[in-house]
């Protein structure tokens, strides 16, 4: 049995996403809220509120006791890209990419 939890266009790099993603990866649900808790990354904010989300609806959804939780997948994948022009010399103009993700964290019982 296990619960998951979605988070669409954040507006956060997937890159840097994925590098606390991997911090939390196949930890328990209470080392990966002190992880994020302590770690200066702008991505655990949105993060910790997912896995709360997740450990909710595990909760109340399919009544997995909580303590025993764990993070069994976390990954991360791109989503819309906002395009955005900057001014150059010589009237030219550069494009500059504002890039989005789309979070998925999945939270098993341990057996």
């Amino acid at each position: 049995m296990e619960a998951r939890a979605e988070l669409r266009q954040v507006r956060i790099s997937p890159r840097k996403v994925g590098i606390v993603l991997d911090l939390i990866r196949n930890k328990p649900v209470e080392i990966a809220f002190a992880t994020l808790k302590n770690t200066p990354k702008s991505a655990c904010e949105p993060l910790e509120k997912l896995l709360k989300s997740a450990v909710a609806n595990a909760e109340n959804n399919h009544n997995m006791d909580t303590s025993r939780l764990y993070v069994s997948e976390a990954f991360v994948g791109a989503g819309v890209t906002l395009k955005r022009i900057r001014p150059k010399d010589h009237g030219r103009a550069h494009r500059i990419l504002k890039r989005t993700s789309n979070i998925v964290l999945v939270v098993k019982e341990a057996e």
